[in-house]
């Protein structure tokens, strides 16, 4: 296989393949914040041909190849980037987009690829481990680093000084709906523990409403006996939602994914010590909704009725900066041990 102007193995060339859509998941990622599973099905599969592909290149090299420049990357990439990816999806430091491109990194770019361009071979910097899957984690890791940094820059350059001018930025109510995060507020003040705006997106659609109702009487919907006596499907509080409409006129929003029929909540009457009805909702959908217990759902609520502009953190999901990664490392290399070495 050959590319007018570009030298490189067979496989490296194919392995550029992925790069479109790395990039392709990151936007998404971004947009949505769901990246669908089976994305990374031929990718799997791609990735394995090419190992076994250059592993059968590297036994019949002879020489050191085989032990040196293939075993022993290989056996790093594949015995510490996996096990870091699965570990930290484990505890939630990853969300499972994210273990996953790690885990297909693992395999698609064990060894550092070359790519000859006339007289310049990229990656410009390789380093003596030669896990390039390696190279990419720990260029992710720097670029996430540096984005609280960029924030607070855009913040203070526009005359917003806060606690919390590392991890968000002011958006108005209206946005909220169509927004991906976590409210940095609460109604006693800034806090780094509000609301996840997938849970209240769970939360508008399970009781029918949008946020503009809530706003136009708080009172109203506080108390818990206006809650639905069939309330929707929550969905999974994705930006984009089919909507639809029961037949006694009330809203039904739900995912093209979601096909879950919502059970019907407790017929007696509702507790008035529950307001908005939070304990309702999270106890009819059986628990979980992003980790959001009552009491956050109600303190976002809270906020929400009433300000007109609230701090979130965007959460720029970790595949964003793994794609910047991957694209430093073809490039450039490793951003840390290229310039140790």
């Amino acid at each position: 296989m050959t590319v007018p102007g570009v030298s490189a193995t067979s496989p490296d060339l194919l392995r550029l393949v992925a790069v479109p859509v790395f990039a392709w998941a990151a936007y998404r990622d971004i947009e949505t914040r769901r990246v669908s599973s089976t994305v990374w099905i031929p990718l799997s599969l791609l990735a394995t041909i090419l190992l076994l592909w250059d592993g059968w290149r590297a036994w019949t090299a002879g020489g050191g190849v085989w032990p040196y420049e293939f075993l022993v990357p290989t056996a790093i990439s594949l015995g510490l980037v996996v096990p870091i990816a699965y570990l930290f999806w484990w505890v939630g430091g990853f969300g499972g987009a994210d273990a996953k491109v790690l885990l297909v990194l693992a395999v698609l770019f064990p060894t550092f690829p070359e790519y000859a361009l006339g007289s310049v071979t990229f990656p410009l910097e390789t380093t003596p481990v030669g896990a390039f899957s390696f190279t990419i984690l720990t260029n992710a890791v720097l670029v996430a680093i540096l984005l609280p940094v960029a924030l607070a820059i855009r913040n203070a350059a526009a005359g917003r000084i806060a606690p919390v001018m590392f991890v968000g930025w002011p958006v108005a109510w209206e946005r909220i709906p169509e927004t991906h995060g976590r409210l940095l507020e609460t109604p006693s003040g800034l806090s780094r523990g509000g609301l996840d705006l997938d849970a209240l997106r769970m939360y508008l659609r399970w009781r029918g409403l949008s946020l503009a109702e809530v706003r136009d009487d708080p009172e109203r919907y506080r108390d818990p006996a206006t809650l639905p006596d069939e309330p929707n499907p929550p969905t999974d509080g994705a930006v984009t939602a089919a909507v639809g409409t029961h037949s006694d006129g009330g809203r039904l929003e739900s995912s093209p994914d979601d096909a879950a029929e919502a059970a019907p909540i407790d017929d007696s009457e509702p507790d008035g010590d529950d307001p908005w009805g939070a304990d309702a909702f999270l106890d009819d959908i059986d628990g979980s909704a992003y980790g959001t217990s009552p009491e956050t759902l109600r303190d976002g609520l809270a906020v929400l009725a009433e300000s007109e502009t609230v701090w979130i953190s965007p959460g720029t999901p970790f595949l964003v900066p793994i794609f910047a990664g991957l694209v430093v490392a073809l490039i450039y290399g490793d951003l840390l041990l290229g310039t140790l070495f």
